[in-house]
């Protein structure tokens, strides 16, 4: 990581010296600003993708003018929709297909740096989103990115997959490519003050899930693992401080940083069992991301904590963090750490039961068999089929 400024005591390495890496990740107060120089070496004319909601706050408009003044020309796309369809997907690359982009910059949430990815296979590659589900899928290399998130949460911006929604089944397709990792990324916490507290909250939760959920996935490794611990630590550390003082920007830097972290252990690794019956309730139900992943997270905790490694790692997690001590048992850290995740969804508001999502007994039988489906579900640590899943949701309740 390369500090542009320092507004709190932060380890100023992003990746490991060893880790090979092909993004520039930027950080500091006020560092979006530079856009233009970082984007000069790119390309001279930039789709800016965001949303109406980030365009009014203003942050489009001083990327634009950055841009503009490095001598860029730019066009802006502010229709991103959030949880983006392949439709919207190819609403934005139809717009800007005769423009001669030759580079893309993603301002905003996951829904719109998920768009600008999106748009960028399209772009190059033609086609449906369907035809890039999976990993590698486009025979053109991608046109270089720039992500600037303005949401601290969904990691999009040190990742190389599209989230995208088929528009029948409201399924999520996970779209991935080498060239769909941004080549800078921007952490400017300013661009996070804008947020509401409700959107603040559900990011917040979504990025400790994947924090938690990559730390212990099957596809686990050293690199991801330094990214997850990285990440937990600051969000654990910092969550509380954001949405009890919303201008506090030091700790508003240190959970966007535990963010990018958490964000990159996935791009290392792979999510599980949280993630995948949290989709369905986004799918069938509408429920926000990060409030369904918020909802099913400390089910799989506890599921997963039966796994002697598995609790080891947790246990861990909680002691570099800062939640218990060396001499505690690992269970005795694991509880530590499931009762901070259930106090900081009781503190954020996020749902704490199905039936305040408005899921009824007889939607767990389809839940837990859409769940079963997820890519992600083949990477949870404990095997988990429909019969677990199921189980699984059944229990939601318990950790209120």
């Amino acid at each position: 990581m390369k500090e542009c400024s320092t507004p709190g005591s932060f380890d100023s390495l992003f990746f490991d010296p060893s880790e090979p890496v092909s993004q520039e990740v930027f950080w500091g107060s006020g560092v979006s600003s530079r856009v233009g120089d970082f984007a000069r070496s790119l390309g001279g004319h930039a789709l800016v993708v965001t949303d109406k909601g980030v365009l009014s706050a203003g942050h489009p408009t001083k990327v634009i003018h950055s841009l503009n003044e490095a001598g860029l020309k730019t066009v802006l796309y502010d229709r991103t929709v959030q949880n983006p369809t392949d439709q919207s997907v190819q609403a934005c690359a139809r717009e800007v297909a005769s423009m001669g982009i030759d580079l893309i910059i993603g301002v905003g949430g996951g829904s719109s740096l998920d768009t600008a990815k999106g748009a960028n296979f399209i772009l190059t590659n033609g086609g449906s989103m369907k035809d890039y589900w999976g990993v590698d899928k486009a025979k053109h290399p991608l046109l270089p990115m720039i992500a600037i998130p303005t949401t601290a949460g969904t990691g999009s911006e040190c990742q190389s997959y599209a989230l995208i929604s088929d528009d029948l089944t409201h399924r999520k397709m996970a779209c991935g490519d080498a060239s769909a990792l941004p080549k800078v990324t921007l952490l400017d916490p300013e661009l996070t003050l804008s947020q509401p507290f409700s959107v603040c909250a559900a990011t917040g939760m979504d990025a400790l899930a994947h924090a938690l959920e990559s730390a212990v996935c099957t596809r686990r490794n050293t690199l991801s693992a330094r990214h997850a611990s990285k990440g937990f630590s600051l969000l654990i550390q910092n969550l509380e401080a954001v949405w009890k003082q919303p201008d506090n920007l030091e700790a508003r830097g240190a959970v966007l940083l535990g963010a990018a972290h958490a964000g990159a252990a996935i791009e290392k690794s792979m999510l599980g069992a949280a993630h995948a019956m949290a989709n369905p309730l986004t799918a069938r139900k509408g429920v926000i991301h990060g409030q369904a992943v918020s909802l099913t997270l400390p089910a799989v905790l506890v599921y997963n904590s039966k796994e002697p490694t598995i609790l080891n790692t947790y246990a861990n997690l909680a002691r570099s963090a800062g939640l218990a001590n060396a001499d505690e048992s690992d269970r005795e850290a694991f509880d530590s750490l499931l009762q901070k995740v259930v106090q900081f969804r009781k503190s954020s508001g996020m749902p704490v039961s199905l039936t305040t999502v408005g899921c009824e007994d007889s939607d767990l039988d389809e839940l837990a068999s859409d769940a079963a489906d997820q890519w992600t579900a083949t990477f949870n640590p404990r095997p988990v089929g429909r019969h677990e899943l199921l189980k699984l949701y059944q229990s939601l309740s318990m950790y209120g």
